[in-house]
């Protein structure tokens, strides 16, 4: 088994009653029965120096959580699946200006929906989306459930998020749905990195779950991370609660015991923390994780800076995801400033999460990663910023 070297807290320059202070809130909310349960990783300097499960697996059966618990990691396939194309990108078989109708030719007529009183029109694109503005979030796609724009009352309609349809087919259908911005002009969290999956099958010739396999899980010892769950191992999937402890609407999260069509890039995966931490390690390491080197390190630097620049953010729900201070790389939202967001972070650091309450990031100033693993996602929004806030305060050294 792959396993990262490990450390005591105070041997890598964090606070271990800090590190305890951490894992009591954990289990405070778990008490409280508002978390089924958790895994919480903490590594810097290339040692583990936190490593723990709490409370509950799944919460219907009892089950005890473990180190080992499957998660739907969810947008948390992003990272991955863009560092497959970039892989792609040094080997030579791709360019970032690309326009994606190189490769998806189905996206070679696309327009743009303008609204205006209710109604929306069709413009023509003023140019093409590329790989770059997948990679990014800029290419004019949306979510449905950001909105209710009239792109998104389309999305919904044809059920595009729908695991009954190959990389293909969501291709075909996504492709027939207007843009909801001009490609380059807006970062909008979006179906792009779907997109960029079926990409990556064109470019390499293999399904996408065959190549992420292939040239990343089994490269960095990532054994547990796929597309399926394997039968023997549904007895290891974390679940929600039945009923939202708040009251909500619970959020229906992918059954893995009925299999599915699509290997979505943007969010299929189930992985564990033990593999995530292998991954974001690689990353850490610009590029390499036990001697096997898949990026180069100025890649990796390049992925995880700003790429928008003065692009703006769309107003709403993709607003409160790329807070100020905040831009976005090549699959990874990137810190721009010490300040100005409500929560610490050093200007460099990357991260990401997933619907279901799954969440990391990497400081590379601080030599640190830290990966917490819930399945609770209409309380995601208050995990992820509480996670962060005493990660940060174990620092002392």
């Amino acid at each position: 088994m792959h396993n990262l070297p490990f450390a005591t807290p105070a041997d890598v320059g964090l606070c271990p009653l800090r590190a305890q202070r951490l894992l009591d809130v954990l289990q405070v909310e778990i008490d409280r029965q508002r978390l089924p349960g958790a895994v919480a990783l903490v590594a810097r300097r290339g040692k583990v120096a936190l490593f723990e499960h709490l409370g509950r697996q799944d919460p219907a059966a009892g089950t005890p959580m473990t180190r080992d618990s499957i998660f739907r990691i969810y947008s948390m396939t992003k990272p991955i699946v863009s560092v497959a194309t970039m892989m792609l990108m040094e080997q030579g078989r791709l360019l970032l200006n690309d326009p994606v109708a190189k490769y998806l030719p189905e996206f070679a007529a696309q327009q743009v929906a303008v609204e205006q009183g209710g109604q929306f029109r069709l413009e023509p694109v003023d140019r093409a989306p590329t790989v770059q503005d997948l990679l990014r979030h800029t290419a004019g796609l949306t979510y449905e459930f950001l909105g209710d724009a009239s792109v998104q009352r389309q999305y919904t309609a044809v059920n595009i998020g729908s695991r009954a349809r190959t990389n293909v087919e969501f291709c075909e259908a996504l492709a027939g749905i207007p843009l909801r911005f001009q490609p380059g002009s807006m970062w909008e969290y979006s179906r792009a990195t779907d997109v960029l999956g079926r990409l990556v099958e064109v470019v390499s010739g293999q399904p996408l779950g065959a190549y992420l396999a292939e040239h990343l899980f089994e490269p960095l010892g990532m054994t547990d991370t796929g597309f399926t769950v394997p039968e023997h191992h549904l007895a290891r999937m974390a679940e929600p609660f039945a009923h939202d402890p708040d009251g909500g609407v619970p959020m229906a999260v992918t059954d893995f015991r009925k299999p599915g069509r699509m290997e979505g890039g943007g969010g299929g995966l189930v992985s564990t923390a033990r593999d995530y931490a292998r991954f974001l390690q690689f990353m850490l390491n610009k590029g390499s994780l036990d001697g096997v080197r898949l990026l180069g390190p100025r890649i990796v630097d390049y992925m995880t800076a700003d790429h928008l620049g003065s692009i703006p953010v769309a107003e709403g729900a993709s607003a409160a995801l790329l807070p100020a201070g905040h831009g976005f790389g090549l699959g990874f939202a990137v810190r721009t400033a010490t300040g100005i967001a409500p929560t610490p972070g050093s200007p460099g650091m990357y991260y990401w999460g997933g619907i279901a309450g799954t969440t990391f990031f990497v400081d590379p100033a601080e030599e640190l990663f830290a990966i917490l693993m819930i399945q609770a996602p209409n309380q995601r929004e208050f995990y992820r910023p509480l996670f962060r806030d005493m990660v940060y305060a174990m620092l002392v050294d």
